[in-house]
């Protein structure tokens, strides 16, 4: 399965760059979606719409070491040509200056015709890594005003949409905040193996084939929640695995949030980063726990099976949300990924899951997601010799 396009997506942010919507003028984009949304893919593939010596993409996660480093890294990778920004020559600069070296950069940098450069910052909130230097404690505020202030154009992402929210909440009127929306079923089954010719264990003839590929597309995109990451893996893995009979794509959720499996060490990652953005460490990896057992539940509920305060509780909540791990609704408080939930529940325990509970937590998240999940089950196993030992799903109640 390849990464797929997003033809509306693309040609918004496009056309907030070159203010061809609406009557605003030239805009700068912010893309805000959570771990494996697609934002990374977007960015790459607008860099080459726009042109390799045109636009400059920047892993500012990867490269926001010290002010000094990340300068170097940002003026060696980038295909603009390089100038001395007011640095004298042969001289280090210390932080301030290399910051300020580096906003110079953004603002003044051309193409080899001289044209407005573009860049497109991946995660440009870590950035904010900088404030710990002498001299800084204003970075992103300060990042906010240059490129708002420079004629050349930007687009901007990251994972932690609360956070870009609140600093962009006074900014100037060019920043454009778009949400990536989930992938439909749709475009989850345009970029299916077999939606452009090949087989790939799809059975019967074309028109029964096609159908399949919508029905597998329709699974894939409710297992996922739209989520193109979650998407490409469910759906790849469900091709590969479907030496017999058609394509299971709940067995292989099964198989990818297995110990050691290729959702399950991606949500470990996600949860693990996003509390080490957030303060409070333990106490919200126990409210997390408490939300996988049951949700929503309102303040009062989470802060009595926490056995803490309401307003210690608060607290915490209000550090979840703020790396967007849960989201409230009329005050009640749940897992902004529900994928994420289901891997709190199956692998923040004293010992790895088995096969036996994978399977009893999925068919869970099967009913909770598709209501009248048995046909779509039933669908997911082949002859009802091979489902019984496709996790055992539907013979757990």
């Amino acid at each position: 399965m390849m990464i797929p396009e997003r033809p509306s997506l693309e040609r918004r942010v496009l056309g907030a760059l070159d203010g061809s919507v609406g009557n605003a003028g030239p805009r700068i984009p912010v893309i805000l979606g959570g771990c494996g949304s697609g934002r990374t893919s977007l960015l790459l593939r607008l860099r080459d719409l726009i042109g390799r010596t045109q636009a400059q993409y920047v892993h500012v996660e990867r490269i926001a070491t010290t002010p000094e480093r990340f300068l170097r890294s940002l003026r060696e990778a980038s295909p603009f040509p390089a100038h001395p920004y007011g640095v004298a020559q042969g001289a280090e600069p210390g932080a301030r200056d290399a910051f300020d070296a580096a906003l110079a950069f953004l603002d003044t940098a051309r193409t080899p015709s001289a044209a407005p450069a573009t860049f497109l910052l991946d995660e440009f909130l870590e950035l904010r890594t900088f404030e710990s230097f002498p001299g800084l404690r204003s970075v992103l505020r300060d990042l906010i005003g240059a490129l708002a202030a420079s004629g050349n154009r930007f687009v901007l992402t990251t994972r932690y949409a609360a956070r870009a929210q609140r600093l962009l909440r006074d900014a100037p009127a060019a920043f454009e905040i778009i949400h990536v929306a989930p992938l439909s079923a749709a475009e989850i089954r345009a970029t299916l193996p077999g939606a452009h010719g090949e087989e790939h264990g799809m059975r019967g003839n074309e028109e029964e084939q096609d159908r399949e590929r919508d029905e597998l597309a329709r699974l894939v995109q409710t297992l996922s929640d739209g989520r193109p990451s979650y998407a490409r893996a469910i759906a790849e893995t469900a091709v590969t695995m479907a030496a017999r009979g058609g394509p299971d794509p709940v067995g292989a959720l099964a198989a990818l949030l297995a110990p050691g499996g290729q959702l399950a060490h991606a949500c470990g990652y996600c949860y693990e980063l996003r509390l080490h953005r957030a303060r409070g460490y333990g106490a919200l990896k126990a409210i997390l726990e408490v939300l996988s057992e049951e949700e929503p539940l309102t303040l009062t509920e989470i802060a009595q099976r926490l056995r803490r305060t309401p307003g210690s509780t608060k607290d915490y909540l209000s550090w979840l949300e703020d790396v967007d791990l849960i989201v409230s609704r009329m005050k009640r408080y749940s897992f902004a990924d529900p994928m994420l939930r289901l891997w709190v529940r199956l692998h923040c325990r004293p010992v790895p899951p088995s096969e036996e509970e994978i399977a009893r937590e999925l068919h869970a998240y099967m009913q909770a997601r598709l209501p009248h999940a048995e046909p779509a089950l039933a669908m997911a196993g082949g002859q009802p010799a091979e489902r019984e030992k496709s996790w055992g799903i539907i013979e757990i109640d």
